[in-house]
């Protein structure tokens, strides 16, 4: 899952160009962080750069897997998306947060396979997936029903090597080909992401400054009843929407002030592997890690949870970023940038 994804690497949106980038997270990408470039300067000054600043320990998952494709965002880059989030929102509403929302999400899905059929997984398994999405938001497994529905709107199939292969060479083609609908759309690309990677997405702020980017990417070996061990009920795509939705990882800040941000996570050191218990990395703090939670890094089996707080998380950027009228107050400070449609 990621910041956007989860690694078997990158957390933030897809693009190698594209602002914020996470170091070690699921392999999921910058997409996964959701969005696009960040606004503030800071953000956009780290972007290559800070991949180099990552470190090594702690950003792969056994076996060499990530949940994100680029790994967790900086304590700056993640103040930065905040301090977007709360100017967004005082524009648009004054001070206060969103009260809990009811959003059915279109989804547009897109399954890139290599001509010979690998990777071209069934529409049933595609009906699963947003089932899956649909229980884990709906908090039908545990937590929080955080009011975000899914509703599948329309599945595309390209049968292409070269973008099969090799999906961010070509990622920037593939998402002008196939791309569908304007910052309400979830559009979920899966596709073979190599060995170790699991998915990656962008955050809602990214919409407005490289709208063609949005989205989210997961490796097909994910999808419910997968060949990916351990991850393979269909919760990167949870994972990394939840990157989509706004969400930082738990581990976001280790155990120093804001945390990720959310109130009712407790505070983590660094990213969980497999299904630890008693796990509890800031013993200062209040309660053990929140391993069970989507936005950690644990085994499929392991999750089962948002909270009440990252909830009302992502009902503040929906109302920021992605409702009716978080964009036509943007239509009517900016021209519209125009979406290919297929």
């Amino acid at each position: 899952m990621d910041y956007g994804g989860k690694t078997l690497g990158n957390a933030i949106s897809g693009k190698a160009g594209t602002a914020a980038r996470l170091c070690g997270a699921l392999l999921i990408s910058a997409g996964a962080l959701a969005g696009g470039a960040l606004a503030a300067p800071a953000a956009q000054a780290g972007t290559a750069a800070r991949l180099d600043d990552c470190p090594e320990s702690g950003t792969q998952q056994r076996d060499g897997l990530r949940r994100d494709h680029e790994g967790h965002l900086t304590s700056e880059e993640a103040a930065a998306y905040d301090r977007e989030l709360r100017e967004e929102l005082r524009d648009q509403q004054g001070p206060g947060a969103a009260q809990q929302i009811d959003v059915p999400v279109p989804v547009a899905v897109h399954i890139v396979h290599a001509e010979d059929g690998t990777g071209n997984v069934s529409n049933g398994t595609v009906r699963e997936q947003i089932a899956v999405l649909d229980e884990a938001f709906g908090g039908g497994l545990a937590g929080a029903d955080t009011g975000f529905g899914f509703d599948l709107a329309e599945t595309t199939r390209t049968a292409n090597n070269a973008w099969f292969s090799d999906f961010a060479e070509h990622e920037e083609e593939i998402k002008d080909r196939l791309r569908q609908g304007g910052a309400e759309t979830l559009n979920l690309y899966i596709t073979d992401l190599g060995e170790g990677v699991l998915g990656q997405a962008t955050f809602p702020q990214e919409y407005s400054s490289d709208p063609g980017n949005d989205g989210v990417v997961m490796s097909y070996r994910t999808v419910p009843g997968g060949s990916q061990q351990d991850f393979d009920r269909g919760y990167t795509a949870v994972h990394e929407t939840g990157h989509w939705l706004g969400l930082f990882h738990t581990f976001q800040n280790g155990c120093t002030d804001p945390g990720d941000y959310v109130d009712d996570t407790p505070y983590e050191a660094e990213q969980a592997s497999g299904c630890p218990e008693g796990r509890d990395t800031c013993p200062d703090r209040r309660g053990e890690d929140p391993v069970t939670n989507f936005m950690d890094y644990s085994d499929d089996a392991c999750m089962d949870n948002f909270t009440a707080g990252q909830a009302r998380r992502m009902a503040d950027h929906w109302t920021a970023f992605r409702g009716e009228q978080a964009q036509r107050g943007r239509e009517s400070r900016a021209p519209a940038v125009p979406l290919l449609r297929h």
